[in-house]
């Protein structure tokens, strides 16, 4: 074959070479990828159940987390008045305020009064029952917004959850079980006591007359035990174990995807996103529970403020966890490939160089410990995000000063690793000082061309 039909096939093969580069290839999806997008899915999907598992398991299992959440709703108006409702009824259901005062006025007139005293006696039995019982009402009111109620309510939010506890644990050998009703309540009987000792405090016959009163506010009933028991249980194992398991997912992932940083700012607005729609969903479920309670069980303001206090952890850690995909998928979208991204990765870049740059004329130079930094800032900064993940689950619950700190410090952690680096461009020696008796090299290759021409 000659020389030239080689050079004929040779641009043969050249010009297939280039219509393949021409024609756009099909992309290809890795099985990587792919199991990667599922188990991003899965991570934001499981995020909003971690979260709610959390606050329950808080709730459910943690007593003094029980009591330091609903012990506030003591100082409530609404919640005061809704107790002093109950209290006030369960005297009046217990004793007939009305034929007491009447057998009082009854026993006037077997005195044998003139019949105008009498008349007079009869006008005065209506007011007079009508005052004991706003008198009764008074005293209620007074012990209900008095500290001394403060202590007994947490007192019996404290036991009440000590008993409920035992009964869903199933503990055994607990001296407390359910009543004939089956219905785990919260005892007002400690509050009535008190109302008794005030009205003798202050003078008032009628507490003598008021007996002891077993009255309590059911919060379950026996055929929703077994409901009840699942709900703890599962509460208590995947309050803990969640949140790890979204952990896993999302780093897991994350690694298995082809880029990265675009996979990871999608997860991360996906997260904000999914808990702005919890906290949506809280405000519906604030008025499902308002019309589901009131009037029927407490007043519509009593619900609200049991429902905002429930709630007011959750909410907080939910705002929370929305900061932490909002603040992630920023810096994800600052390491992609966009346009913008890059000119502004660049600008930073020319600013740190410039500071290390400034450091190295002044003698300040990390050597070959920045050589190290340089070649593992990578692995470094993600041991950073991993530790301050790992806080943000660890801390229970996570609010917004955690999740400050928490950005705060990794973004202190990249200006370090910026700022100690030593990439190879850098100049490794000083620059070395010339000594002013010497000759300049071009005056003296001038002076001396004559000579060498000669």
């Amino acid at each position: 074959m000659s020389e030239l039909d080689e050079l004929r096939e040779r641009v043969v093969a050249l010009e297939r070479e280039n219509d393949e580069l021409r024609t756009p290839k099909k992309r290809r999806f890795r099985a990587k990828s792919v199991v990667g997008a599922i188990l991003l899915v899965l991570a934001v999907v499981l995020a909003p159940v971690a979260a709610m598992g959390t606050w329950a398991r808080l709730q459910l299992v943690d007593t003094e987390r029980f009591v330091a959440t609903f012990a506030p709703l003591a100082s409530d108006p609404d919640v005061q008045d809704f107790v002093a409702d109950q209290v006030t009824t369960a005297i009046d259901e217990q004793v007939d305020i009305s034929a007491v005062v009447g057998e009082v006025f009854d026993g006037i007139r077997s005195l044998g009064l003139p019949p105008r005293a009498d008349t007079a006696i009869s006008l005065l039995e209506g007011p007079a029952a009508n005052g004991a019982i706003s008198l009764i009402d008074g005293v209620v009111r007074d012990v209900v917004r008095s500290d001394q109620f403060a202590d007994i309510w947490t007192q019996s939010l404290r036991f009440t959850h000590e008993r409920a506890t035992a009964i869903i644990q199933n503990a055994p050998g607990t001296a407390v079980q359910l009543g004939d009703d089956g219905a785990v309540t919260i005892e007002l009987g400690v509050v009535i006591d008190r109302v008794k000792e005030a009205m003798s405090e202050r003078g008032i016959g009628l507490a003598d007359v008021i007996p002891d009163i077993d009255r309590s506010i059911p919060i379950a009933q026996a055929d929703a035990l077994a409901l009840v028991r699942t709900v703890y249980q599962v509460a208590d194992i995947g309050g803990f174990w969640l949140p790890w398991l979204v952990l896993g997912l999302f780093v897991a992932g994350v690694l298995l995807m082809r880029d990265r940083p675009r996979a990871l700012f999608w997860s991360s607005a996906g997260f904000a996103l999914v808990f702005l729609l919890l906290t949506a969903g809280m405000g519906i479920g604030r008025g499902v529970f308002i019309r589901a309670v009131s009037p029927s069980i407490m007043s519509a303001a009593a619900a609200t403020a049991l429902f905002e206090q429930l709630t007011s952890l959750l909410a907080g850690t939910i705002a929370a966890l929305a900061l932490v995909g909002v603040l992630i998928a920023i810096w994800a979208w600052l390491a992609g490939s966009g346009r913008t991204a890059v000119a502004f990765r660049g600008l930073l870049e020319s600013g740190f160089s410039a500071v290390r740059g400034a450091a190295e004329k002044r003698g300040l130079t990390t050597g070959a410990f920045g050589r190290g930094v340089d070649r593992f800032r990578g692995p470094i900064f993600l041991v950073g995000a991993l530790a301050a993940m790992t806080l943000l689950i660890v801390t229970r619950p996570v609010s917004f000063g955690v999740v400050i700190g928490v950005g705060a410090g990794l973004l202190v952690l990249a200006i370090l690793i910026e700022l100690l680096r030593r990439p190879e461009g850098d100049a490794d020696i000083a620059p070395v000082a010339r000594d002013p008796r010497a000759e300049p090299v071009s005056e003296t290759l001038t002076e001396r061309a004559p000579d060498a021409v000669s």
